[in-house]
């Protein structure tokens, strides 16, 4: 799947928003995407999936872990395209975590995907807690990559699309400034 057709897919199905959005990161932005809203369909999660997976076909994983909320369909469908177990973490009290009685076994190859990557922090927390729990991540992946470069990951970042969008403190947004409301739309309990 091309970045092109990924991001006309976005578009047709009223998943990339424009307004003003307060994104998981605390930043703020004049776009949100919400991966969710393709991911409703199974055919697509499965294509998107499958995708993804063709960019790590020549390394060997031994599962996928992805941070919840966001990461949990489309790192089911990674794992199911590249045929290794899926694991997701998740907050508890404001720490990423893995819980439900998951585990990673010593020195397992693990990759983790997300749906969309902005600065890169549920991504390095999922990397910490892999390593925390005896993983070693092997790679990482996205549908949207949207930091521009500027994400201090682990590893280089495989995404379907990158796209460059404007983001801003909060303290400092034109959009703030022009007084146009503000959406929180993220999952980190906005």
């Amino acid at each position: 799947m091309k970045q092109a057709e990924v991001l006309d897919l976005m578009t047709e199905l009223g998943a990339l928003h424009q307004g003003h959005f307060q994104l998981s990161s605390g930043l703020h932005s004049d776009r949100y995407f919400q991966c969710a809203r393709i991911l409703q369909f199974p055919e697509l999660a499965r294509e998107l999936g499958a995708a993804i997976a063709e960019r790590f076909k020549n390394e060997t994983y031994d599962a996928v872990v992805s941070p919840a909320l966001g990461g949990i369909l489309i790192g089911h469908e990674v794992a199911r395209a590249l045929g290794r177990r899926f694991v997701f973490t998740e907050r508890k009290d404001g720490e990423m975590s893995m819980r439900r009685g998951f585990f990673l076994e010593k020195g397992e190859k693990i990759l983790v995907v997300e749906d969309v990557v902005t600065r890169g922090t549920s991504v390095r927390e999922v990397c910490r807690v892999v390593e925390e729990n005896g993983g070693v991540v092997t790679g990482v992946g996205s549908i949207i990559d949207r930091t521009a470069d500027s994400a201090e990951l682990p590893l280089p970042l495989h995404a379907l699309a990158r796209v460059e969008v404007q983001t801003w403190p909060g303290d400092d947004c034109p959009l703030c400034r022009d007084g146009v409301a503000l959406t929180k739309p993220g999952s980190r309990g906005n």
